[in-house]
């Protein structure tokens, strides 16, 4: 499918959970491209910064991904400010890390809000002006836990493989009208998200520079999906061919259960926190106010 062409120069790019990590990375690398950049976050002071470190290119808003209201209003101003969005790039998420049976409710509703609403409600604010003028790119930063399971974070994974669904099926509806729709999967990224997680042993690990570098280059190539590190491209197929029982040798072999065994508790205590003050505002309806990550 060929679609029509955005230059990142000049173009408006819209970055959800922009102040830190893989946001923050691509806020930047946006910028870098000559575009204007609409960095959003819950985290109003994060935002601010981001948007400073970047200069004359670059304006803060607040966003609370979990809802339509704030989504509207978010984008509402981004356009008044910068003027019609040309890329959205949906990152923000939440990772909290518990075995299925020992995770409360309000912390895995909390995970489907800010990972799977967020993508929604982002969508729906921002596409119709895309397909109207016949043309744009949403990019949504997914995880390879969309693709493969991993114990210790079953609603998590739960989250990123409806990412992954419903960023395969928009792309499907939204082709014909100009508009692209990408996911970037990345394996696990050295940034507060995984906190306290052994990483390594069998595991590739990746910069969040790498996963924006990544996000960037959908926007010429609209590819569907781009693993992070690239050489994972294979896995869809390791996966439906290997016999249950290798993979759960594999598994064995790299440490697979380490997100329920191996935790650093102390490490990932910040995190754990702000997972849980968003969690604590309490559950939004679908169109009105509340928090989000």
């Amino acid at each position: 499918m060929r679609y029509p062409e955005i230059d990142l120069y000049g173009a408006v790019v819209l970055v959800t959970g922009a102040g830190r990590g893989i946001g923050r990375a691509t806020a930047h690398a946006m910028a870098a491209r000559g575009a204007s950049v609409a960095v959003a976050d819950l985290d109003r002071a994060a935002a601010d910064a981001v948007a400073g470190e970047i200069g004359s290119a670059a304006r803060a808003y607040t966003l609370d991904v979990r809802t339509r209201a704030s989504w509207d209003a978010c984008v509402a101003a981004a356009v008044a400010d910068l003027g019609p969005i040309d890329v959205l790039v949906g990152n923000a998420g939440v990772m909290p890390v518990a075995a299925f049976l020992d995770e409360p409710d309000e912390i895995g509703e909390t995970t489907i809000d800010v990972n799977v609403w967020g993508l929604i409600h982002g969508m729906r604010a921002v596409a119709p002006a895309m397909l109207d003028r016949g043309r744009g790119h949403i990019v949504n930063v997914a995880s390879l836990a969309g693709k493969v399971a991993i114990p210790g974070l079953a609603v998590y994974n739960a989250s990123k493989f409806a990412a992954v669904g419903l960023s395969s099926t928009a792309r499907l509806e939204f082709a014909d009208r100009g508009v692209s729709v990408s996911t970037v999967l990345p394996s696990a990224v050295r940034t507060t998200l995984t906190s306290g997680l052994p990483l390594g042993k069998g595991l590739p690990t990746v910069d969040p520079e790498d996963i924006a570098a990544a996000v960037v280059r959908t926007c010429r190539t609209r590819r569907a999906q781009t693993p992070v590190p690239g050489y994972l491209a294979a896995l869809d197929l390791g996966l439906a061919l290997a016999p249950e029982s290798l993979i759960t040798l594999v598994r064995r072999a790299v440490g697979g259960n380490r997100a329920i065994t191996s935790v650093d508790q102390a490490g990932r205590a910040d995190y754990d926190r702000r997972v849980q003050s968003i969690t604590r505002t309490g559950r939004p309806g679908r169109g009105g106010a509340g928090r989000s990550s």
